[in-house]
């Protein structure tokens, strides 16, 4: 992608902070702040680097988390997708799951992936990610957030637990 930075003085920033900011929010323009002749720092619309979902869905998905008393820790991940990661056991091993919600989420399905599992372990994609039935086709983003994608991580964990001891997948009677 090709950007085209403009050049603001630090003045010009500190005469009209609240125009310059709504050029950069409203027409993506994208500055490189100057003080003194050097440069000191740019002004790029959020978009460049969060995620492409709705804030409001984000707080949403979080304060669930919250109330749920879930433990996660928040990253952004290269392709500036929102990473929700939780420390779980399964099988008395601890298990970092992942809830990456990509762009244009709700409307498209988080992916979940266990961190830390057999290298040979079933019901996965050929990502790494958990194959959950109905995780992305029953998927509904209306009624569906992070904290179901994690409820859904988690029977897959219970199913790996039950894999690890006996060596076979619970069967389609025992669903998620």
């Amino acid at each position: 992608m090709k950007v085209d930075f403009k050049t603001l003085k630090m003045m010009e920033l500190r005469s009209s902070p609240g125009e310059v900011l709504d050029r950069v929010a409203r027409d993506g323009e994208v500055f490189i702040v100057e003080r003194n002749g050097q440069p000191k720092a740019c002004l790029v619309p959020v978009s460049f680097l969060l995620p492409d979902i709705p804030p409001e869905r984000i707080a949403k998905d979080l304060n669930k988390l919250d109330g749920n008393d879930t433990n996660y820790k928040l990253t952004i991940n290269d392709s500036k997708e929102l990473e929700i990661s939780c420390l779980e056991k399964a099988a008395d091993e601890d298990i970092v799951i992942t809830v990456v919600l990509p762009h244009g989420y709700p409307n498209s399905a988080p992916r979940l992936y266990a961190e830390q599992v057999a290298p040979n372990a079933p019901h996965r994609w050929p990502d790494g990610s958990l194959s959950i039935f109905g995780a992305t086709a029953a998927w509904n983003s209306k009624t569906h957030d992070a904290a179901h994608a994690l409820n859904l991580a988690r029977g897959w964990l219970k199913h790996y637990a039950k894999w690890r001891k006996t060596g076979n997948w619970p069967g389609a009677s025992e669903a998620l």
